[in-house]
């Protein structure tokens, strides 16, 4: 029976790529700080959770034990992270890295944190160029892109079996950003419009947590030293994303499509752009990647579980708090109801 070790395992992805593996007859470890937050139905499944902080070098020593068939990094922001990761790559057959599109820059060197957003002369391919590597706060806006950059060069430079994963606006259950959120609060609130900034054409490919985990199942079987875009095989719009959402849960609403003369604070969404943000996943289809599914077809189950937790009180640890700064944005209903008086 293959071996699998998910270091950060009770995340997003990591719940994801277990699920997947469990489901193929693997045996799973996943690694975390805490084992409160191990999701009960990857726990259901057989899989193992081991307590190892991602900084602790023995812990992770100790989580490999005499090695692993695949060993999948969800946790890795930094060149230090990388550079503990090399010795546990050592003793696994594949590895795979989760890095991110947030490593891309334009001719510009414009990329998807800075001021400017970045203006990609079609599809993005894994030979784009990419913001330097850096070592400042991964979790600044500047710093976040800057520090993937160097924890993949570290582990590239390796020469070992580790292929680089580079997703886009990650969804699925689980997410700690479930950006769908933005749609789903609207439904559930019985909004009659949702307004939408350049009349809803803002593009930002979206890549479920599923077809990350279907990608690495590829990488399991076929090891190598590469870089590999993965995202959803389609790249709806921000208005298609809000039809999605709307149609699942069952709402009707009038579209309310904004042009430049409206208020820049009214109508925005997680996927906005004023250029299409669309990675080229044909290097993974090439290695024998197949996606799950679709956009509509991959969101549905997030979409219950946002909708469940709003009904059901269970919201604790997953829906945003009407404070986060993020979300909260979003939701200026006052101000879109007076937009849409004065144009009545």
């Amino acid at each position: 029976m293959s071996r699998a070790l998910i270091l950060g395992g009770t995340g997003l992805i990591g719940r994801a790529v277990a699920r997947r593996l469990l489901s193929a007859g693997w045996t799973v470890d996943v690694t975390g700080r805490n084992p409160s937050r191990m999701p009960p139905e990857i726990a259901a499944m057989g899989a193992r959770f081991v307590a190892a902080d991602r900084s602790d070098e023995g812990q992770l020593r100790a989580a490999l034990g005499s090695g692993a068939d695949l060993l999948v990094d969800c946790v890795c922001y930094t060149a230090a992270d990388a550079r503990l990761l090399l010795p546990l790559a050592q003793h696994a057959s594949s590895t795979a890295l989760i890095s991110s599109r947030a490593v891309y820059a334009d001719a510009d060197g414009n990329h998807s944190n800075s001021d400017v957003p970045p203006h990609f002369e079609g599809p993005v391919r894994e030979s784009q160029p990419t913001v330097a590597p850096g070592d400042m706060d991964y979790r600044s806006r500047e710093g976040y892109g800057a520090n993937k950059a160097a924890a993949e060069q570290v582990a590239l430079d390796s020469g070992l079996p580790i292929t680089v994963v580079r997703p886009s606006r990650v969804h699925g259950v689980g997410a700690s950003r479930p950006r769908e959120w933005v749609f789903v609060k609207r439904a559930l609130d019985r909004r009659g419009v949702v307004l939408l900034t350049r009349r809803g054409t803002g593009v930002v490919h979206p890549t479920a947590a599923a077809n990350i985990a279907a990608l690495i199942g590829t990488v399991a079987e076929r090891p190598g030293t590469r870089i590999l875009n993965c995202a959803d095989p389609d790249a709806p719009s921000a208005l298609e994303i809000s039809r999605v959402i709307a149609r699942l849960l069952g709402h009707t609403w009038d579209e309310v499509l904004l042009d430049e003369t409206a208020p820049d604070t009214l109508g925005r969404t997680p996927w906005d752009s004023p250029h299409p943000v669309v990675l080229d996943t044909s290097a993974a289809e090439a290695l024998g990647y197949r996606p799950v599914g679709d956009y509509a077809t991959t969101v549905a189950a997030a979409v219950d579980w946002l909708a469940n937790a709003a009904r059901t009180g269970g919201d604790t640890g997953v829906l945003p708090r009407s404070d986060d700064p993020y979300f909260s944005r979003f939701f200026d209903y006052a101000a879109e109801d007076a937009f849409v008086t004065t144009r009545t």
